[in-house]
């Protein structure tokens, strides 16, 4: 399966904050979307990184409590990983696994497109692998 076919099933909206948000912010956001990670934005709207559950962990473990005033940029990740709607879920199960990563973006001819994460990757390896024990299943009962 292709990341593609990921997006088609788990859709294309990406949650967003601006790069001089505060973690205290982004914490907030990350817990109403439900989600582990932030696309971080610059003034102009352009991708400036990521911020994560880990990435606020990390810096109240740094400076406590006032590291919620920080801003998102203080903390983000700013050389982004990405993948592509062509990729595989194997690709994505290999970048995610040698780069310690839990989210990826999808890029597309230089547009944000989506985002990938770890759970979604799980998802649809669990569904191939019980939709091929089925085959399999039904191949054996016919033969």
């Amino acid at each position: 399966m292709l990341v593609k076919n990921i997006l088609r099933d788990k859709g294309r909206e990406v949650i967003a904050i601006s790069a001089d948000a505060t973690l205290s912010e982004a914490a907030r956001l990350l817990a109403r979307k439900h989600i582990g990670a932030l696309i971080v934005r610059d003034r102009d709207g352009s991708l400036a990184g990521i911020l994560s559950e880990r990435d606020i962990v990390r810096a109240v473990a740094e400076a406590s409590v006032n590291a919620l005033a920080h801003s998102v940029s203080a903390h983000m990740t700013r050389a982004v990983e990405s993948c592509r709607e062509s990729d595989s879920v194997e690709d994505l199960m290999e970048t995610m696994t040698h780069r310690r990563l839990r989210h990826l973006p999808v890029i597309e001819n230089d547009r944000l497109c989506g985002i990938v994460s770890i759970g979604d990757v799980v998802k649809t390896r669990i569904a191939e692998t019980v939709h091929e024990a089925d085959s399999l299943r039904q191949y054996i009962a016919a033969g």
